[in-house]
């Protein structure tokens, strides 16, 4: 059953007024949904590897919950930041295994709907998220759009909701947004291999 906003929302304000019991009924409805969202970033991997959803839904709910610092407004927002800390929890992920594995050119892939977290594709979430850092400096908005679709795995109606705009301008932002990242991104690789040669 999907949590209605309003009862999310309240439970949200009941944790940012420091209630303990509130912050154990609110991950007991939202579990499902970070499940999925997990899920939906993970859903092209190979069974077997080594970063799982239910690690990565985990790993995103300490983190939030660990941090006090928060003021939550709504269920939009919470799903708006765990989108945001799962971004962080996949490109922790990456950077750790580059460090094991040091060196190894990546393969030009494109911006697709999902993430491809692969052993042979973690230099190019490395090499995204350098691109969406610009990207948020020209466009804030379509790098939070982003980080909605592509790292959370979210479908157009749900990035709609958490962003407060409409399916028509998530649809006409996200193909602006992709264009745009695709070029930075394909300049980043070839300065790389041009550093590499």
């Amino acid at each position: 059953m999907d949590p209605g906003p309003h009862e999310v929302t309240l439970l949200l304000a009941k944790v940012s007024a420091g209630d303990g019991e509130a912050s154990s009924r609110l991950i007991a409805l939202v579990y499902a949904e970070l499940r999925a969202m997990a899920g939906r970033c993970m859903r092209r991997e190979r069974p077997d590897h080594t970063l799982q959803a239910t690690a990565l839904v985990h790993e995103a709910y300490l983190r939030l919950a660990g941090d006090d610092g928060i003021q939550w407004q709504n269920r939009a927002h919470f799903f708006g930041i765990a989108a945001r800390v799962m971004r962080r929890v996949l490109l922790d992920y990456a950077r750790e295994h580059r460090a094991k594995k040091r060196g190894g050119g990546g393969n030009r892939v494109t911006l697709v709907d999902g993430l491809l977290v692969t052993e042979e594709h973690l230099e190019d979430v490395l090499i995204l998220d350098e691109s969406l850092k610009k990207l948020e400096a020209v466009d804030p908005q379509q790098s939070r759009l982003v980080e909605l679709r592509f790292f959370a795995g979210m479908t157009v109606e749900e990035t709609a909701e958490v962003m407060g705009i409409s399916t028509a301008t998530v649809k006409r932002e996200w193909s602006h947004a992709k264009a745009w990242l695709n070029r930075e991104m394909s300049r980043e690789m070839e300065g790389k291999a041009n550093d590499a040669a």
